[in-house]
C-alpha cells in the first residue's frame, strides 16, 4: 500500500464475530498487516440489555451482540502482531482505575509499547448499573482517571485523594514502557466533551455520526482552540478517522481517507461493521481488494 500523511488501520468488526472463533480473530489481525495496515481498533462494552423485556430498548446494541473484552484481547494478539492495539473506546469510568492502569501497563510491556488507550464515558446507563458506579457522574470520574493514569504510569509511587479514587502511598510494577500511555478521548461534538478533548487528550476519536463534513470540522477547530487555552500545543493532538467500507468502487473510500488527511487527521482506520459481509472471510476480501488497488495506485 502506498506511504500516505495519516497511518492506516482497521476496525475489528466485533458485532459480527459469529461465532466467536479465537482463530479468525488472529487471522484478521495479521492479515490486515500483511496488507499494510498499521492499528486495529477494539471497540468495548461490558454488559448489553435484554432488549426482549425492554420494549422501549433503543441502544445501538444489546445482549446478543458479542463484544471480546480489548485489553484481554490485545494481550492475545500482540503475541502474534506487532500492530499498533487501539481501544476504541474503553468505557472508563466503569472501571477501577488502579486496575486499569495495571492492566494498561501489562498489555504495553507485553506488546513493546504499542497500546493506545480511546477512552469515553458511555451511553448504556444499564452498564453502569450491573458494574455498580453512578451513570451521572461519569464525566467528572473520566477526568480525575485520566490525572490518575498518567500519575501512576510514570511515578514509581502515588499518593491521591480525589473525590472518586484514593491511592494511598501505592503503585504499579512494571511501569509501561510508554510512559504515560497515550490517551485519547472518544465522543461527539458537545462543547463540554470537546473542551475536555482539547484540555486533556493526546488525540481525538470523533463519534462516527459525525460524518466527515462540516459538523466534524466546527468539533476539530473546537478542540484545538480547547487546547490552546489550556496552553497546549494544538499541532501535537492526533485525530482518528473512520471510513466504513462496502463492496462499492474504490474510488469512493479513496476520497473519504482523503477528506480526513484535509482535515488533519493523523490516523484513518477502515471499517468493515454491518456491510452485509460473512465473518471472516469477506471482511479480509474487502480489505485485500483496497490494499492491492492502492498498491496499484503506486508509482
Amino acid at each position: 500500500m502506498k506511504a500516505r500523511p495519516v497511518r492506516m488501520g482497521a476496525v475489528l468488526p466485533q458485532a459480527e464475530i459469529k461465532p466467536s472463533d479465537p482463530q479468525a480473530v488472529r487471522l484478521f489481525a495479521e492479515q490486515v498487516e500483511r496488507l499494510g495496515f498499521d492499528h486495529l481498533i477494539a471497540y468495548d462494552h461490558v454488559l448489553g440489555a435484554d432488549s426482549r423485556s425492554r420494549p422501549d430498548w433503543s441502544g445501538h446494541y444489546d445482549h446478543e451482540i458479542p463484544f471480546l473484552e480489548p485489553l484481554t484481547l490485545f494481550a492475545y494478539l500482540g503475541a502474534t502482531s506487532s500492530l499498533e492495539l487501539v481501544t476504541g473506546v474503553l468505557i472508563l469510568p466503569q472501571r477501577q482505575t488502579a486496575l486499569v492502569a495495571k492492566q494498561a501497563a501489562t498489555v504495553d510491556t507485553l506488546l513493546g509499547g504499542r497500546l493506545r488507550l480511546g477512552v469515553g464515558i458511555g451511553w448504556n446507563e444499564v452498564e453502569y448499573d450491573g458494574l455498580g458506579v453512578p451513570f451521572r457522574s461519569r464525566a467528572a470520574r473520566l477526568e480525575e482517571q485520566i490525572h490518575l493514569l498518567r500519575r501512576l504510569w510514570t511515578e514509581p509511587a502515588v499518593d491521591h485523594k480525589g473525590q472518586f479514587d484514593v491511592v494511598d502511598r501505592a503503585g504499579i510494577n512494571p511501569l509501561p514502557v510508554q510512559r504515560p500511555i497515550p490517551i485519547w478521548i472518544g465522543c461527539g461534538d458537545a462543547p463540554t466533551a470537546l473542551e475536555r478533548v482539547g484540555r486533556l487528550a493526546d488525540g481525538w476519536i470523533p463519534h462516527p455520526t459525525l460524518g466527515a463534513g462540516h459538523r466534524l470540522a466546527a468539533a476539530w477547530t473546537a478542540v484545538r482552540a480547547a487546547a490552546e487555552r489550556a496552553g497546549r500545543d494544538p499541532a501535537a493532538l492526533g485525530l482518528q478517522g473512520q471510513v466504513r467500507l462496502t463492496t462499492g468502487g474504490l474510488a469512493g473510500v479513496t476520497a473519504k481517507v482523503e477528506r480526513w488527511v484535509a482535515l488533519g487527521a493523523t490516523h484513518v482506520a477502515l471499517n468493515t461493521l454491518e456491510a452485509g459481509l460473512r465473518w471472516p472471510a469477506d471482511h479480509l476480501a474487502l480489505y485485500t481488494q483496497i490494499a492491492d488497488a492502492w498498491r496499484t495506485e503506486d508509482p
